[in-house]
């Protein structure tokens, strides 16, 4: 089913109002953040599309990283009504396997619910969550 699909990083490819409309609607992770801040967050980052055969966008995630030590995944969704057809799988991959992001060796994200999806790329718990820190602000 996934080869009626394709994967981009063309960033004048992806539908801005897609992406801000499920971040502020549809995520539970995204949800108080501004348009303006979700165009810096895309300028700033590695951005895969992925997109039908009539090129509409049904889903996205961004990667932030220094292309030597880590990368951090990010903002991951694929629309509802194309879930379940292994387009989580295939955005995967084609983050995985990016020409520039070949060298990471720490890779980082954050789920409430796809840890199977993440589990099947190497992802685990932290080995070590007391040496994680992190900082919240308002």
């Amino acid at each position: 089913m996934t080869k009626h699909f394709y994967v981009s990083t063309d960033k004048t490819k992806l539908d801005i109002d897609l992406i801000v409309d499920f971040l502020n609607y549809e995520s539970y992770w995204a949800k108080t953040r501004n348009k303006a801040t979700i165009e810096k967050s895309i300028m700033n980052s590695v951005c895969f599309g992925i997109f039908d055969q009539e090129n509409r966008q049904v889903g996205f995630a961004r990667v932030i990283t220094d292309f030597a030590v880590f990368a951090w995944i990010l903002d991951v969704f694929i629309l509802q009504e194309y879930q379940g057809k292994g387009l989580g799988k295939l955005l995967m991959q084609e983050i995985m396997s990016h020409h520039d992001l070949s060298g990471i060796k720490r890779w980082g994200l954050g789920t409430k619910d796809a840890h199977g999806l993440y589990q099947k790329f190497g992802f685990k718990s932290l080995s070590n969550p007391n040496e994680m820190m992190e900082k919240i602000s308002k």
